[in-house]
């Protein structure tokens, strides 16, 4: 007797990224291995349905949840599979692809449907701030302001995104924040505070070079101002994964901490912008969720279903 099916339910965003949803879904038909997984589609009618729509399947016992869509889609499915069976896999459509660019999940539908179809599993960590799920970035100061402005941009993608950190980079006034560390108390005038469980924003901007997604561990990063000159500079470093060497950057690796601002403001939870209280807490879950990733990503913790 042969395996049985891997037993999936595809969720996708149609109003992420830029290709047509008929046309991925026809793809999918096209280059999924029928011979191992059976499927089927869904598509989300509103916020927080992907939640839904993977929580059923996880119920179910289904072996995986795929995410069509962008981060934010990411989030809204990996939240409703924590702490089950059911592992998270994710083809990408959306802007920045953070997570996916992180797990070296291909951004070409085929190659990406290939990571499905060798259904490689492993464990990554997940976090929290203030209670909200997060699984790659959440952050508070300038990032969360870029996150803000770029929900309301029409078009989506690099120069979008290019364009809102340039018009409000140099006229962004740092922010007082207080920071517990377990038992080490820490105050720092900061451009942006970033809580960083994989390594990047997105379009290969790696805020925390040494960034692990299953090492039990977020990477605090406290940017401070940054003079007007050595901008440019800390934006190649920022492509060339080598931030962690500018002096304006402080990174803490911690299991928890606690922060403390004057007033609630913006945040961001996976890209996604939200109002925060004044006292943040953020705190990493280990390994509580099953993730497919590329056969050639080299997580400490990764092992294959197939070994």
């Amino acid at each position: 007797m042969g395996e049985t099916k891997k037993k999936i339910k595809f969720i996708i965003n149609p109003r992420s990224g830029t290709r047509d949803k008929f046309y991925i879904e026809s793809f999918l038909i096209q280059y999924i291995d029928h011979r191992q997984i059976s499927y089927e589609f869904c598509f989300t009618e509103y916020a927080g349905h992907g939640v839904e729509l993977a929580k059923d399947a996880a119920m179910k016992n289904y072996d995986a949840v795929i995410a069509i869509g962008g981060d934010g889609t990411v989030n809204e499915v990996a939240k409703a599979l924590v702490n089950s069976n059911t592992a998270l896999g994710i083809i990408p459509n959306g802007s920045g692809n953070g997570l996916a660019r992180y797990l070296k999940i291909p951004l070409t539908l085929k190659r990406a449907i290939d990571v499905i179809n060798k259904f490689y599993v492993t464990e990554i960590d997940t976090a929290t701030i203030n209670g909200l799920f997060f699984v790659s970035i959440a952050g508070l100061g300038f990032d969360a302001l870029v996150a803000e402005n770029f929900a309301k941009t029409r078009i989506r993608g690099l120069y979008s995104y290019a364009r809102i950190v340039l018009e409000n980079f140099f006229k962004y006034k740092p922010k007082k924040y207080i920071f517990q560390i377990e038992d080490k108390t820490i105050i720092r005038n900061a451009m942006m505070v970033t809580f960083a469980n994989s390594n990047q924003f997105g379009f290969n901007s790696v805020i925390a070079p040494t960034a692990r997604i299953n090492d039990g561990l977020i990477d605090l990063c406290i940017i401070k101002k940054i003079p007007f000159i050595e901008a440019p500079i800390l934006s190649i470093l920022l492509f060339l994964k080598r931030i962690d060497v500018s002096k304006h950057i402080e990174i803490i690796k911690t299991k928890e901490v606690v922060i403390k601002q004057s007033r609630k403001r913006v945040a961001h939870v996976d890209g996604d912008p939200v109002i925060l209280e004044k006292d943040i807490h953020v705190k990493v879950h280990p390994l509580n969720l099953k993730v497919i990733v590329n056969p050639s990503w080299k997580g400490k913790y990764a092992v294959s279903e197939k070994e």
